[in-house]
């Protein structure tokens, strides 16, 4: 018996060092290895690249470049697919080879909806080498979604009328869900149990023949199982969307309307209609003018959802408007012709992101006080930015010579 009672506070005390030792193994090089960067990665449409910045310092990180393989692309077309490529490039006034991105979670891997490419890409960050591509249905791939484990990417494919869904670990299709037409974004609920795509009708025809341009909707399916739940229809093509807590209210963007509607999701039909200010250069062109039939193309909500950034695409600016009331706390003006295109939310919940697709560069707009806090220099032709986290690796290979 006394044996015993002396084996078990050595059996303690052992167990207890072990812990010890695998607790200050676990705080050594190994943890630190597996910190994530907080940045935002933006996709420069027509440089083909991302450029990468760090959210705390506004510094620019670099870029890496997304179509390595464009010339290869190209050649390997057939002739109903080079066709198609000519005519997206001549309706689209350029060629766009960036169109969407998303980070891995695990800040290693970065996923590409390569535009007149009409694919979807995988390339790992730090070694830069393509994981898989797949080729989208049709002549056109548009924007995309993560989804919120990371293993699904969301690609609207734009002639096809429909969204793939792909398997980010082998880039196989895993199923598709139909649209309206010419889908555009794929946004998941912030709770991430809903997917919606929306659809912008067929851009090219005039806003005389709107009849004519196809379904202009809002489809909603199950996150998980891609099942139809509903479909909202518009008058007109539906652009930037932002989605409450809740489930109950959208905030949209619209074709050739200079501001936005607020949406009662349960009632399916808009309860607000908010007009925003034109510019001297905005007033005077006309609807068919318009970059893609749209207006204002940009919109984002901070974290607490009590305030909305709004980018006045015609009219060169950016405002922050607050929730409920949707009155405007002030608005950042840019140079004649700047053309802010697409704004996100950063990770810090209160900066709001505004590219200025024809400055090459970035502005930083803090929601609190509606003021520009940075001005950042990107890669040609910047669009859509999304909120990412990087490991140490990723960001030691990135080109910090070019955006």
């Amino acid at each position: 018996m006394p044996s015993l009672s002396l084996r078990r506070p050595t059996a303690l005390l052992v167990c207890a060092l072990l812990a010890v030792v695998t607790a200050l193994a676990g705080a050594g090089p190994r943890a630190e290895a597996v910190q994530l960067r907080d940045v935002m990665a933006v996709g420069n449409g027509q440089g083909g690249t991302v450029s990468f910045i760090d959210t705390a310092t506004y510094e620019n990180l670099g870029s890496l470049n997304l179509v390595p393989d464009l010339q290869e692309r190209i050649n390997a077309m057939n002739p109903v697919e080079r066709v198609g490529y000519e005519v997206v490039n001549n309706i689209q006034g350029y060629r766009k080879l960036v169109d969407d991105i998303a980070v891995s979670p695990d800040g290693t891997t970065i996923y590409v909806s390569r535009g007149a490419l009409s694919d979807a890409v995988a390339f790992d960050i730090a070694s830069k080498r393509m994981l898989w591509r797949r080729k989208t249905e049709g002549f056109k791939a548009d924007h995309a979604a993560l989804s919120p484990d990371g293993t699904r990417f969301v690609v609207s494919a734009t002639t096809a009328s429909k969204s793939e869904v792909i398997d980010t670990a082998t880039g196989r299709l895993v199923t598709t869900f139909a649209t309206g037409t010419y889908p555009h974004a794929n946004d998941y609920s912030p709770d991430g149990t809903i997917l919606y795509n929306s659809s912008i009708g067929i851009t090219s025809l005039p806003k005389l023949l709107n009849g004519l341009k196809g379904s202009r909707s809002v489809t909603a399916v199950d996150a998980n199982t891609y099942r139809h739940l509903r479909t909202y229809e518009f008058e007109y093509g539906i652009r930037p969307a932002v989605f409450t807590r809740d489930n109950k209210t959208m905030y949209a963007q619209l074709s050739y309307l200079n501001g936005f509607v607020e949406y009662d999701l349960a009632a399916g039909k808009i309860t607000r209609t908010v007009e925003m200010p034109f510019s001297e250069r905005g007033a005077a062109m006309k609807p068919d003018d318009y970059p893609q039939n749209s207006a204002h193309h940009g919109m984002a909500m901070n974290a607490d959802e009590s305030k909305l950034c709004m980018a006045g695409t015609i009219d060169d600016y950016v405002s922050i408007v607050s929730r409920p009331g949707l009155t405007t706390d002030g608005t950042v003006h840019y140079e004649p012709g700047a053309l802010p295109y697409w704004t996100q939310t950063s990770p810090n919940g209160h900066d709001c992101y505004v590219s200025l697709s024809e400055k090459n560069q970035i502005s930083v707009i803090d929601y609190r006080t509606a003021r520009e806090v940075a001005r950042i220099d990107v890669g040609h032709y910047p669009q859509r930015e999304r909120g990412a986290k990087l490991t140490a690796e990723a960001v030691a290979s990135l080109d910090p010579s070019n955006g």
